[in-house]
């Protein structure tokens, strides 16, 4: 896990061998610093010789000048190799999210993502330039002021090496406890990104049921449990720092007691050497309150690059063949019994042995109730998803053999949920060809009954629209997604209940532009009302995942009783909902 973390340094790999350096070269300054503070006592001011505290006290001066370029030094370098790995993982996780497929994202909360993106990441380079600054600088203070203590007064410098041994086996055993803790933080904060995401996702909701309190004790809930897994984290940790001050403190008063007696008594200490012993014990308590705020962050950067490891090493689940086909040859679909189950271990798969045949031009109407796999049948022909059984055929070719990119750009896809992004209309369109002409985006606007509307506005072409296309009416919305999906120029174009929020008329005209202008083109209609697919080539009614009745609206209307009801409620009670007949509400989430 480290090691693939690491990996991602990259084209920071010298800043981060440079900051290493920079701070030993600091901290060997510092400790001959504190050999010249002996030296000068003994030498120079206990003796009365001026000539050596002036030499002393020049070479002091350059050991502190080099010491402080080391420490500038290593801040540059350690900072700019903190800074380009977290930049990378973010960059690495980033694109490998893009490569995932639709059963991969299942596996991950978008705010889960998103808190891996930015607090997991920020965490990992709090934590990474900790280690390559104090992480060296501490540990390397330690030893060295431990080697010349012993050079001065081994019994003295015994008494460090006890202090260290209990420091490490309180660290060891705080880590142990708080890690399992940090996890669940990490956890908890999830949950609460999830609930702020969809609050503000569905703030018109909220007011209009008046549901603000409610929203603010579920945050506030949520944010509780926050506090208190942060808090009992916390404490695990921050006993390390009172513990460790008690122990080095407890060291300077046995130093001073000891260093007294080697003095006075035993005559085997000079009064430079004991200043040396307080100078290197200072260090030591500083560099392990260092070490300290390094074990905080690598407890918590721990639980952080675990989250971060899951998504670089997670693999899409669709990917290409050894040999891909990098061209759709027409738009015809077959489906040769085909099963397909979200949940493998379910007893029922959503779809259930399907088989399909559809030519290349034709317009096929798809109706049924919500959770008859409607969404779901289209899903397998644009590889969404992967078939747990049989084939799905495009061009006469397995979807598998083919290129996933290429299978994509051949079949446009215009989801429920219409999705625009900020910028404006023409940028929103252009998601469909980015080398798109100013003459295609209006014809594809032209063919979705949107131009209508865009032409209204002061900017045209160039109105800008909110993210989500707040902005807009929903049935503008899917105007402008229905042209976009256009202007891939697609050998099979999917719409899924896509003209649900338009009237009528305007409906009957999307359908008329399509059927003569672009009349080679594939075109599955997923539709709640009948007059939306009824003049359709043929109609595919759904039920509970298989395929009821497959034919043309006289066909059906003669033949199908669900399809016949179906047609006399909509046209003789004026319902327009597929899901009345059934008692339900709403629309295919399947």
């Amino acid at each position: 896990m480290v090691k693939r973390i690491l990996h991602e340094i990259k084209e920071y790999k010298a800043a981060a061998f440079l900051t290493p350096f920079f701070m030993i070269l600091e901290v060997a300054m510092e400790m001959y610093i504190l050999r010249l503070v002996g030296d000068l006592v003994s030498e120079g001011v206990e003796k009365g010789d001026l000539s050596a505290i002036y030499k002393i006290g020049a070479m002091m001066l350059i050991s502190a000048a080099v010491g402080l370029f080391g420490g500038i030094m290593g801040a540059v370098f350690g900072s700019k190799a903190s800074a380009g790995l977290a930049k990378n993982l973010r960059k690495s996780m980033f694109e490998n999210i893009q490569t995932f497929s639709f059963e991969n994202i299942d596996k991950f909360s978008t705010a889960g993502l998103v808190t891996r993106l930015t607090t997991d990441v920020t965490n990992i380079q709090n934590a990474f330039i900790m280690i390559l600054r104090m992480g060296f600088r501490a540990p390397v203070t330690v030893i060295s002021a431990m080697i010349l203590s012993f050079t001065i007064s081994p019994k003295i410098a015994s008494i460090f090496l006890v202090a260290m041994f209990l420091l490490l086996i309180v660290m060891a055993f705080v880590m142990t406890k708080a890690r399992p803790l940090f996890d669940t933080l990490f956890k908890k904060y999830d949950a609460l990104n999830a609930s702020v995401q969809e609050n503000i996702t569905g703030m018109r909701v909220v007011k209009a049921y008046v549901r603000e309190d409610y929203e603010k004790s579920k945050f506030k809930e949520g944010s509780g449990g926050i506090y208190n897994f942060a808090t009992a984290a916390e404490k695990m940790v921050v006993f390390t720092m009172p513990f460790m001050t008690s122990v080095v403190y407890t060291c300077i008063v046995l130093i001073s007691w000891f260093g007294a007696k080697f003095i006075v008594i035993d005559k085997t200490l000079e009064t430079g050497d004991l200043l040396s012993l307080y100078g290197y014990c200072m260090s030591m308590l500083m560099s392990l309150m260092f070490f300290a705020m390094i074990f905080i962050m690598v407890t918590m950067s721990i639980a952080s690059m675990q989250r971060i490891y899951e998504v670089l090493e997670e693999k899409t689940a669709i990917t290409n063949g050894d040999n891909p086909i990098y061209e759709v040859p027409d738009g015809s679909i077959q489906f040769k019994d085909v099963v397909f189950g979200y949940n493998k271990t379910a007893e029922k798969p959503v779809l259930d042995h399907i088989n399909l045949e559809i030519k290349s031009g034709e317009t096929i109407g798809i109706l049924g109730g919500t959770g008859s796999a409607k969404t779901t049948l289209v899903s397998m022909i644009s590889r969404l998803y992967d078939v747990d059984e049989g084939q799905v055929l495009i061009g006469g070719h397995n979807v598998k053999d083919y290129d996933v990119e290429t299978v994509r750009n051949q079949v446009s896809v215009v989801l429920q949920n219409n999705v625009l992004f900020s910028g404006t209309i023409a940028e929103n369109l252009r998601w469909g060809d980015k080398e798109a002409s100013d003459e295609d985006i209006k014809r594809a606007a032209r063919l979705a009954c949107a131009d209508e509307f865009i032409e209204k506005f002061p900017d045209g072409y160039n109105t800008h629209i909110e993210q989500g296309g707040t902005n807009v009416s929903g049935g503008q919305r899917q105007r402008l997604c229905i042209a976009r999906a256009l202007l891939k120029k697609p050998k099979i174009l999917i719409l899924d209940d896509s003209t649900s929020a338009v009237d009528t008329a305007t409906d009957a005209s999307i359908r008329r532009a399509f059927r003569e202008e672009i009349p080679g083109t594939t075109k599955l209609i997923i539709a709640q009302r009948i007059s939306s697919v009824m003049d359709s080539d043929r109609i595919i009614v759904m039920d509970d995942g298989k395929i009821d009745d497959f034919g043309t609206h006289e066909e059906l209307l003669a033949r199908n009783e669900i399809y016949r009801d179906i047609y006399q409620q909509q046209t003789g009670a004026g319902s327009g909902d597929f899901d009345k007949v059934d008692q339900e509400g709403g629309a295919d989430n399947a």
